[in-house]
């Protein structure tokens, strides 16, 4: 630690802005009696007095309501140490200019008095906006880190919560099928309670494992590295080969990029959005992926021709568990596209859709762009 840093620790950063001032109030006194005892004229002592007394009293008074201000008082030492700065860095001037100039300072005393007291009153009021700077800064940083631990703790949570339900899940269930298989005895009303029951916790069942999966995207996420999307949408393409088939639809990829992120999270984000594309539509699907690089960035789209999305409607569709149909016209646990949101999320990206009812979506989102291939 330095002097300076020795001598605010010390003495106490406020303290030493109440003392300069009060040096300053003192110095402007003293000097205007001398002068006019010296025969100077009243006005004049008293003018470059109060020239020199102003910023000693903001000086004190500052000092005085420093703790009262919003500034955190860790950083009260960096209105102190600019305001030393202030007036030290006058002085050297001073001293400088009086050994280098021809002739020197005219007046000396009033120059040694009336530039430090003002550069001083500089230096607090820059040693303010920096604390004030700084300040908000740390808040921000306390607000992320609150943030990330709620986070934490409420992704920790949502794990445990989905763990500890897959077993009392699980074990419902196979007592339910159980008895669906020796239901021949129940009456046509209570065999169908009976498959409402199952298929309740068959869809609950789905639902805690989506939420288990949603809650590792942060936790059990890979390392970035550079991925060539055309292979993702070549797997994802043959993986939905079968429903691609049935529902007698085209899907065409362009040419994409390589970028920077999870592979198996950046397929299951692909294979996500393409899957809806093949569900929310009416006639045999026509979807078509392309990519384009912006910058840092590349846009990847998935366009399709499906049923489309209402424009008040199109935030809904990336919050968890939110339907937009029944599970009668379109089967699904509503957790798809919040998963694609938080996937992309986690690459720094944003994720959105460009659609209008019956005329087909286009789903995009941005991915950090590979330096290189290779990488």
């Amino acid at each position: 630690m330095n002097f300076e840093g020795r001598l605010i620790e010390r003495v106490g950063g406020r303290r030493i802005i109440i003392l300069l001032g009060t040096v300053f109030i003192t110095a402007a006194l003293i000097r205007g009696y001398l002068r006019v005892d010296l025969g100077t004229p009243l006005s004049s002592a008293v003018f470059v007095s109060v020239f020199v007394t102003i910023p000693g009293v903001v000086l004190v008074y500052g000092g005085y309501r420093l703790p009262k201000t919003d500034i955190h008082p860790d950083f009260h030492s960096t209105v102190t140490k600019w305001t030393l700065g202030g007036f030290v860095s006058m002085v050297l001037f001073l001293i400088v200019y009086d050994f280098i100039v021809e002739g020197g300072i005219t007046n000396p005393d009033r120059a040694f008095t009336i530039l430090p007291a003002f550069s001083s009153l500089a230096g607090f009021w820059l040693g303010i906006r920096e604390g004030r700077t700084e300040t908000s800064k740390r808040e921000v940083e306390n607000t992320i880190a609150r943030l990330e631990e709620s986070n934490q703790r409420l992704e920790q949570f949502a794990y445990a919560a989905s763990h500890d339900l897959q077993e009392p899940l699980r074990m419902v269930s196979a007592y339910l099928r159980l008895i669906e298989k020796r239901s021949d005895d129940l009456s046509e009303e209570n065999q169908e309670f009976l498959e409402f029951a199952v298929d309740g916790a068959d869809r609950m069942h789905e639902m805690v494992e989506s939420l288990l999966v949603y809650s590792r995207i942060d936790s059990e996420g890979q390392s970035f590295a550079a991925v060539d999307l055309d292979d993702v949408a070549a797997d994802v393409v043959t993986d939905l080969q079968v429903r691609i088939d049935e529902a007698d639809a085209e899907v065409t990829v362009d040419d994409l990029s390589h970028v920077e992120g999870d592979e198996d999270q950046l397929y299951q984000l692909l294979l996500n959005v393409v899957s809806n594309a093949l569900e929310y539509t009416d006639d045999p699907p026509r979807i078509h992926v392309s990519a384009e690089r912006n910058g840092s960035e590349s846009v990847v789209s998935v366009r399709d021709s499906g049923i489309g999305i209402e424009p008040e409607k199109q935030d809904e569709i990336f919050e968890i568990f939110n339907r937009l149909h029944s599970r009668d016209e379109h089967p699904g646990t509503g957790i798809g596209l919040a998963l694609c949101d938080r996937i992309v999320d986690r690459h720094g990206g944003e994720i959105w859709v460009e659609s209008e009812s019956e005329r087909g979506s286009t789903f995009s989102f941005t991915l950090p762009t590979a330096t290189s291939p290779n990488n």
